[in-house]
């Protein structure tokens, strides 16, 4: 066994299931995601827009599928969604071994409702029935944002059977939302094996730090310049404190639903690479290890951690006096929580909704030119 399994393999034994953070045809045809599942203890995939629209911008994989979408007449929107369920269908029957293999625990692939809905609860519902519908797979998760307008919308889905993955949390407040909408799903899903129903939440990581970092170095203090690096594994130490306070079976909301065989809703870490190359390149692994926990990595920071990973055992319990201080002191230095938190939340759907017309713009083209090669 190399010291790259080494170290992926004790993540994983220390209750960290490993996602990755990309996908593409190409991963698929040439063996590339059956090979890290084998070689890097990857259990599960993501997506997102950014990351399709790379996909579709890249190479000739998807050309012989536009053309024949071209011929047809087909919607822009309707041939983006035949472009996305192919590639999400195709990962969850590579990852079926590892769904059937953990009990539904993991194996799991996600694909995000077209996130311009992520502001109206009624779309976003409608939207996520049909990408249920169309990919057709036990191990599915649909994305949907954390807004106030997803809240309702993740309830909905999760009471149809709907697994979900809940995107682009940030806050703590939100957060408890969150977990109120999915305890709220598996209440209202009557008649229903809620053993069946699987959530995550993910939070974003390492874009509070960008975002806190940037107004630190506005600040220029040298207690200011304490802190950058800080922030974003405070707030995920905390968002784990909150899991464990919500998922306690001492709680009698939580008990009851256990006791009809729900799961907890896991934390999921996004956003793992690092940005600032002053910092370790794989932090957001090492200093985010738990039980009950979902880290989806880009292959780079993949790699990174299997290198050079050093693991120091469970880096979050115990964390969270230290965590609010480093809250405390940033807000004291005129960096306030809840506006960080506003911003990032807005800079996410904006960013997912200019990726996701990208993606459209790109599908548009490549229909236009019949789905030529380039």
């Amino acid at each position: 066994m190399t010291a790259q399994q080494d170290t992926l393999a004790q993540l994983t034994e220390m209750g960290v299931s490993i996602w990755l953070d990309d996908i593409s045809r190409d991963r698929l045809s040439g063996g590339n995601l059956t090979s890290l599942m084998r070689d890097m203890h990857v259990r599960g995939v993501t997506s997102n827009p950014t990351i399709f629209a790379k996909a579709l911008a890249s190479g000739s994989a998807y050309a012989e599928q536009v053309a024949d979408l071209a011929v047809r007449g087909v919607t822009v929107e309707e041939a983006s969604r035949a472009i996305t369920t192919y590639d999400i269908r195709w990962a969850c029957d590579v990852l079926r071994p590892v769904y059937e293999a953990t009990g539904g625990l993991d194996g799991r692939v996600s694909i995000e409702v077209d996130p311009r809905l992520a502001r109206d609860t009624a779309k976003t519902i409608a939207e996520a029935r049909a990408l249920w519908w169309m990919v057709d797979r036990p191990n599915l998760f649909i994305k949907i944002p954390a807004t106030l307008e997803g809240l309702p919308a993740i309830t909905q889905c999760l009471s149809e059977g709907i697994s979900i993955n809940v995107t682009l949390i940030f806050s703590l407040q939100r957060y408890a939302q969150v977990i109120d909408a999915y305890m709220a799903g598996l209440e209202a899903a009557s008649g229903r094996d809620v053993a069946s129903i699987a959530s995550v939440a993910s939070f974003f990581v390492s874009r509070v730090d960008t975002e806190v970092d940037e107004r630190l170095d506005k600040i220029g203090t040298p207690e200011a310049r304490a802190l950058r690096g800080k922030s974003a594994i405070a707030n995920a130490r905390l968002a784990y404190e909150l899991f464990e306070q919500r998922f306690d079976e001492a709680t009698l909301r939580w008990a009851a639903l256990h006791a009809r065989g729900a799961r907890v809703q896991r934390p999921l870490w996004a956003s793992t690479s690092v940005k600032d190359p002053s910092f370790a390149d794989t932090m957001y692994v090492t200093e985010l290890v738990a039980p009950h926990t979902v880290n989806t990595m880009p292959e780079s920071t993949m790699h990174a951690t299997a290198e050079r990973g050093q693991l120091h055992g469970d880096t979050m319990r115990g964390s969270y006096g230290a965590a609010r201080e480093v809250w405390r002191q940033l807000e004291e230095l005129g960096v306030p929580y809840d506006d960080v938190v506003k911003v990032l939340e807005d800079q996410g759907v904006e960013k997912f909704e200019t990726s996701w017309v990208e993606l459209l713009d790109t599908i548009d083209r490549e229909m236009t030119a019949g789905g030529s090669t380039r």
